[in-house]
């Protein structure tokens, strides 16, 4: 994992079998409220950071992961196990989108807007001061 001196968070699913480590240097970080992100999560929305590939590191677990879509290309990753949504792989690769509950520590950044508002379940409603934006963030 690159080391530009922040400090590392830790976080891990549910059971506790994939567990990782992650640099507290989100690049960006917001609410995504498309059907896929609702569906993988079990959610209204889907509090994610989202942080250079080489920043991210498995700790645990790296025997126990399911993939979900082209292993190849953008896909999310689970734990086999308990089903837990672990980081999601987008960008070509480049970036890591960590679901923010994963975290086992806080991370600075915080969610700066809500994405993809334009698909969000029907029954919720957006009740804080965030931007909101129809598809993604500019």
């Amino acid at each position: 994992m690159g080391d530009l001196g922040e400090a590392q968070l830790s976080g891990g699913c549910l059971c506790g079998t994939v567990r990782y480590s992650v640099a507290d240097a989100f690049e960006y970080a917001a609410n995504c409220h498309c059907a896929n992100c609702r569906r993988a999560t079990g959610s209204a929305f889907k509090p994610f950071g989202g942080i250079r590939a080489g920043l991210f590191a498995l700790i645990a677990g790296k025997d126990s992961l399911l993939i979900y879509g082209d292993p190849l290309a953008s896909h999310d990753v689970h734990c086999g196990k308990c089903g837990s949504l672990i980081y999601s792989l987008v960008r070509e690769q480049a970036y890591v989108h960590i679901p923010l509950g994963t975290l086992a520590d806080a991370p600075t950044m915080r969610p700066t807007a809500h994405i993809f508002v334009g698909s969000k379940a029907p029954w919720y409603e957006i009740s804080d001061g965030l931007a909101q934006y129809e598809e993604h963030a500019p």
